[in-house]
């Protein structure tokens, strides 16, 4: 399990990463992951997230850029104080990798910004000390 988490936005996001063996094949160059993302909303106001982007490596340099609405089918408004947590998954070709990215959120006040997504590993245990 690795663990990370963005600092420089009033919308700060955690991550956990997780190895999934019963569904991965590392003998076909697949390895799946879980990751499980907490959104805390330090602002004053609301803020609603509309899309999503990230930027997934893998060992070999492979890039894989995902854009889209909202997390997991939603696109959740977080009060202040409040946080917002989902599941979701990644698929590589080699046993370590990376995330990073953001997520555009809108405030009540209807301006957008970017909340940071600091880079996070993507990793099989036992394969980086």
């Amino acid at each position: 399990m690795t663990t990370s988490s963005s600092t420089d936005s009033a919308i700060k996001v955690n991550v956990e990463t997780f190895y999934v063996e019963g569904q991965s094949e590392p003998e076909q160059d697949k390895y799946v992951f879980a990751y499980n993302i907490t959104i805390k909303n330090h602002s004053l106001s609301s803020a609603k997230l509309v899309s999503r982007y990230w930027l997934i490596t893998d060992a070999n340099g492979k890039e894989v850029e995902v854009e889209g609405e909202g997390v997991v089918g939603e696109q959740p408004t977080i009060g202040p104080g409040e946080s917002y947590s989902y599941t979701s998954g990644a698929v590589l070709e080699t046993p370590v990798g990376t995330m990073q990215g953001y997520y555009v959120m809108r405030s009540e006040f209807g301006n957008e910004f970017q909340a940071p997504i600091d880079v996070f590993r993507l990793n099989c245990p036992n394969i980086l000390h």
